[in-house]
């Protein structure tokens, strides 16, 4: 039996369809039952709990082989961290309490960093204390950079003509699409052929600047004059909190944004065969971003 957190979002549908589709048995946990139909309709066996739950956490993990964890997004908390913490908590004790005797755990390029690396400090913490359970074996999936992150943008090209943000225009990213993070933790899953602790970067397909980014979308969607501006945190922050963050995310994403910039939060590991993944770009451009934008115009 396997164990999938968060099943209802990006990564952790992914990673559980998958397994199902391979004869396994899975146990999908989300705090909504009603989003997980799809995948019971599948063959998994879903439970509503809250990850912050040590104790319903625990009920859920018993029996597992092996579980696929995550802290979700919280945008609109009021102290991300805090959240963050109680997750960790409450996930690392209800593996250590039921047993799990394996993990893949979603984490980020920069959770290698002890501070100034913004919610990415969650996931370090998360590492530190699955590290100090001695009888599990896991592996920490350090992604790249959500190519996800980049709808919002939607938005701010129908609305103001370009492509904006806090980054350098000349950053180089490695950008990954969430489905991509998803497969290569069903493969861990299904091979449990790791011992130990290790951290493992997924780095997508090559790097990109936000530059390059405005250059690949507008010509997806017959603007090729469209360009990238970075504009000033004090600019930015107000719209954050427009968007739905709480003042103290907004405040977090600058500062992830700033170790992005200095370089002080970056990938670790040179890029190979092995932390490479095949979404490139232009495809979830044309396959997810182009879709979003013309639903965003036809509706405006």
């Amino acid at each position: 039996m396997y164990v999938i957190a968060g099943a209802s979002g990006n990564t952790g549908s992914v990673v559980a369809e998958k397994l199902l589709a391979r004869g396994r048995q899975v146990r999908v946990l989300g705090r909504d039952a009603a989003k997980l139909a799809r995948l019971t309709a599948k063959g998994a066996q879903a439970m509503a709990v809250d990850l912050a739950d040590t104790e319903g956490l625990t009920r859920a993990f018993e029996g597992a082989q092996a579980a696929f964890v995550l802290i979700p997004p919280s945008p609109a908390a009021p102290d991300v961290l805090s959240v963050s913490q109680r997750i960790s908590d409450a996930v690392t004790a209800a593996i250590r309490k039921a047993g799990v005797p394996q993990a893949v755990v979603l984490s980020s390029v920069g959770a290698d960093k002890p501070e100034k690396t913004g919610p990415v400090m969650g996931l370090h913490n998360l590492e530190r204390q699955m590290d100090e359970i001695a009888a599990l074996d896991a592996v920490y999936l350090r992604a790249g950079y959500f190519m996800e992150n980049l709808l919002p943008q939607t938005d701010v090209v129908r609305n103001f003509g370009m492509v904006a943000g806090p980054l350098r225009a000349d950053l180089p990213l490695p950008l990954i699409a969430t489905k991509d993070i998803g497969n290569a933790a069903a493969e861990f899953l299904l091979k449990l052929d790791f011992k130990g602790k290790k951290a493992v970067e997924l780095l997508g397909q090559r790097d990109v600047s936000y530059a390059e980014v405005a250059t690949i979308i507008g010509k997806a969607i017959g603007k090729p004059e469209l360009r990238y501006q970075q504009l000033p945190p004090q600019q930015v922050r107000p719209i954050f909190v427009q968007l739905g963050m709480s003042a103290n995310m907004a405040d977090l994403i600058l500062e992830m944004t700033d170790a992005l910039n200095s370089t002080y939060m970056r990938a670790l590991e040179p890029r190979s065969q092995a932390n490479t993944t095949p979404t490139s770009i232009e495809t979830f451009i044309d396959e997810v971003f182009v879709p979003r934008y013309q639903q965003k115009a036809a509706g405006a």
